[in-house]
């Protein structure tokens, strides 16, 4: 927290609500085999191929925002557990692709079931999943994620001793 701030931060109620958010889906969809970064790559993984997509990784990655080696570690779990495929693209030798198998199909339902549950649950303070506030929420935080961070600025002597 900055010197001149009576309360907490935007940044770290930020951090503290993803935390508390990530943590409660790892809870939710563990019976399932999945923690929450697991469950945000097969539920990503169940929506584009419903679109008729069939992801490379990097694309996946791109898609979910998570490093494309952590989407590549995760899919290896996730291959070993029976619920993706990974193939290499006939289109580049170098790229792989991903498709939920049929086990993968069923327990990623399941636990977009329960993961629209508990999101109900959470978001039961601005009056549910389909409230005005929960839009309102949520295009704010769809703006904030869509603005590109700024580069990073080497420390000068005009910048020391300052807070951020």
């Amino acid at each position: 927290m900055s010197k001149g701030s009576p309360g907490p931060t935007p940044g770290f109620l930020v951090w503290r609500l993803a935390n508390k958010w990530r943590v409660a889906v790892d809870r939710a969809v563990a019976p399932l085999g999945l923690t929450h970064a697991k469950y945000s790559l097969v539920a990503s993984l169940h929506g584009m191929q419903r679109a008729g997509e069939r992801p490379s990784q990097r694309r996946l990655a791109d898609h979910t925002g998570l490093e494309a080696l952590y989407v590549s570690k995760l899919a290896r779990a996730l291959e070993s557990a029976g619920l993706i495929e990974r193939t290499r693209d006939p289109r580049d030798p170098r790229a792989v692709q991903l498709a939920l198998t049929e086990q993968g199909q069923a327990v990623t339902r399941q636990a977009i079931a329960v993961v629209q549950k508990l999101l109900q649950q959470l978001l039961e303070p601005l009056g549910g999943l389909d409230a005005p506030r929960t839009r309102a929420f949520t295009d704010e935080l769809t703006t904030l994620l869509d603005a590109p961070l700024a580069p990073s600025v080497p420390n000068d002597e005009s910048s020391q001793g300052t807070e951020p």
